[in-house]
């Protein structure tokens, strides 16, 4: 095996300790940003759908402001969003790059886009549910976790596999600019220094994550399907 990394792929060979400090970055950036843009992005999806028009929190004014600052955040290119953000995420952890600097752009990338994917996923439960469970007395707080959790748990659960898969998408690129990880070591590595090993092996790795997550989503949408 060591032969025949050493034939194919020399240069990934010589950095064994650099990749795997790779993978190990690209994981942190993806779980934490995972956990922080899953608790924003749910919470925001939900207060969109329960105060939009007919929602059991109709509220017109503040689900329309939320409705705008979603469309123009998820308008941003996260190239962009990675430049115009930079002040904030210096003034958060004290630098703009990094592996841990990269999580804030991140989050603030995601959760646009999750928080739309919540929503959508929510307003696939059935109405006449939801009418039911306000006729019988349940208060919005239950109706939110009991109805729209419970029953659209499967879609929910799909649509986080999907956000996780273009987050994992984003470290990269937030790697290409200094942010570490995988996307890091495919372009400064293997792209900059003509080392087209490094950037197969960066490449491979990162589908294999991908595939993974994709694997454990279905399978957890399959569980929960009824």
């Amino acid at each position: 095996m060591n032969t025949f990394l050493e034939t194919y792929f020399p240069n990934a060979y010589d950095i064994q300790d650099e990749i795997i400090k790779s993978i190990w970055e690209t994981l942190y950036m993806v779980s934490v940003t995972a956990l922080l843009a899953g608790i924003f992005g749910i919470l925001l999806g939900i207060t969109l759908v329960v105060t939009e028009e007919g929602g059991i929190l109709e509220k017109p004014r503040l689900y329309h402001f939320l409705e705008r600052m979603v469309n123009i955040f998820r308008s941003v290119p996260f190239i962009i969003m990675l430049a115009l953000i930079a002040p904030i995420t210096r003034l958060i952890v004290g630098t703009s790059i990094g592996t841990t600097a990269a999580i804030v752009p991140l989050v603030v990338g995601t959760v646009p886009f999750y928080s739309r994917q919540i929503q959508n996923a929510l307003l696939e439960v059935d109405e006449g549910v939801v009418e039911a469970a306000a006729a019988m007395g349940s208060s919005p707080l239950e109706i939110i976790f009991r109805v729209y959790l419970k029953e659209g748990l499967p879609s929910i659960l799909r649509v986080s596999s999907v956000t996780i898969i273009n987050l994992i998408g984003l470290t990269t690129m937030a790697g290409a600019i200094g942010g570490g990880g995988l996307g890091n070591l495919a372009i400064a590595r293997g792209h900059n220094r003509n080392q087209m090993d490094v950037t197969l092996v960066a490449t491979g790795v990162i589908l294999v994550i991908v595939f993974v997550s994709q694997f454990v989503g279905n399978y957890l949408v399959k569980k929960t399907s009824h």
